[in-house]
């Protein structure tokens, strides 16, 4: 990217609005989340069928991740964002359409492929804000997309208690979610390429470093998924809770998430990034540990928990880990989220098939052990440390000029 000054305020809103965009991000994931049940009747589907369906989304996301770092390239950071985080918003719209199987799948790839390309845009940009301030936000901006699903899923609820078409349900959330996030896209920071700059390859496999990034951002989305997913399951089958209880074990894990992250920043920036992933695997397979053994729901849903508490903060430090891992950090960080889309796509079915074969507390056992995976290979996002400030406090942030 070529160099450009900016002004300390100007970065300070860049943050903000990043932070906007995330919330918009998450709140699209969370409006669709609420209404599964209606597009599976409207779609007339088996389980099976929408089990299908839904894989395409990860397969969608999977293709276009790599995409992102060539628009970023063509258009600039500020416009490329603007662009697919609105095809993000409006794609919200397409599997409320879908009437049937394959209408469904073709809907959840377009959805998925526009919700990987703005991640990765929004990603790359949150790192080089991050690197301007000198600071951590990546764990706080991903706070604000689970805060932004807890909206949407919360406004969705209430769409789906009062018997809305969910046609006009995502029609309505899309208007709004376009408007907002493309109007706080003004304010980001429009990165362009230096003259000399190789634009990056329309399709290009992940560095190595990346991959191993990645792999420790699976082990956190794969307990992360097997606890959403199954939380409520394990308390309802296995210590015969109530339904109101079991709901409550996973509305109470994503709280912990949300809260963590949001607060994960300060950790961070104390302890840095691989102590703090350390720190997180050692509370996440503690609290695995409390899901095995217990007894009462009680304990299984402290345990449920920590587990929130001790991976809320690797994804984002795997994105800014790979932001920083080579000189292309939209291709690193398209890498990284293809894994754990990856991750968070087989973590459910995978989980399922153990308990199928085994029992679930079996299934535990595999996030407990892969909970460990974090304390175990903390040590590969160091890249994710940050340099010292080159510039002083008082002077406008610089990016670095070399390719």
């Amino acid at each position: 990217m070529s160099a450009v000054v900016y002004e300390a305020s100007e970065v300070r809103r860049a943050r903000y609005a990043v932070a906007a965009v995330f919330a918009v991000h998450g709140a699209v994931t969370g409006s669709f989340a609420t209404r599964v049940p209606w597009i599976q009747d409207h779609a007339s589907l088996s389980t099976g069928q929408l089990g299908l369906a839904l894989a395409f989304t990860a397969f969608g996301a999977s293709c276009a991740m790599p995409l992102a770092g060539r628009i970023s390239h063509t258009l600039g950071s500020r416009s490329a964002l603007r662009v697919l985080i609105a095809l993000w918003t409006v794609s919200l719209i397409l599997p409320a359409l879908a009437t049937n199987l394959y209408t469904l799948c073709l809907a959840m790839f377009v959805y998925g492929a526009s919700a990987g390309m703005a991640d990765v845009a929004m990603n790359a940009l949150g790192v080089e804000v991050e690197r301007l301030l000198d600071k951590s936000i990546m764990s706080g901006l991903h706070g604000m997309w689970s805060a932004g699903a807890l909206i949407g899923s919360a406004a969705g609820t209430l769409a789906a208690h009062l018997g809305a078409d969910a046609r006009l349900h995502f029609a309505l959330a899309a208007v709004v979610l376009t408007l907002l996030g493309v109007s706080v896209c003004r304010w980001v920071l429009d990165l362009q390429p230096a003259e000399d700059e190789e634009p990056p390859p329309r399709f290009a496999l992940p560095p190595r470093s990346a991959l191993l990034i990645g792999a420790v951002g699976f082990c956190a989305v794969f307990a992360e998924g097997a606890s959403l997913d199954w939380s409520a399951v394990y308390l309802r089958d296995r210590l015969e809770a109530s339904a109101g209880l079991a709901a409550a074990s996973t509305t109470g894990f994503m709280l912990t998430m949300a809260v963590a992250r949001i607060l994960g920043d300060a950790a961070v920036d104390r302890f840095g990034a691989v102590r703090t992933v350390r720190a997180g695997g050692v509370l996440a397979a503690f609290g695995g540990l409390l899901v095995v053994v217990a007894g009462h729901p009680a304990v299984a849903m402290g345990g449920f928990a920590l587990m929130g508490l001790g991976i809320a903060v690797v994804v984002p430090l795997c994105f800014a880990a790979a932001g920083r891992s080579g000189p292309n950090p939209s291709q690193a960080i398209a890498g990284v989220a293809t894994i754990t889309y990856t991750s968070g796509l087989i973590a459910p079915s995978l989980i399922g098939g153990v308990a199928q074969a085994t029992s679930l507390m079996v299934s535990f056992c595999l996030v407990t052990v892969l909970s460990c995976g974090l304390a175990v290979f903390a040590g590969v996002l160091r890249a994710g440390e940050r340099d010292r400030p080159t510039v002083s406090p008082r002077a406008a942030a610089v990016p670095d000029p070399r390719p």
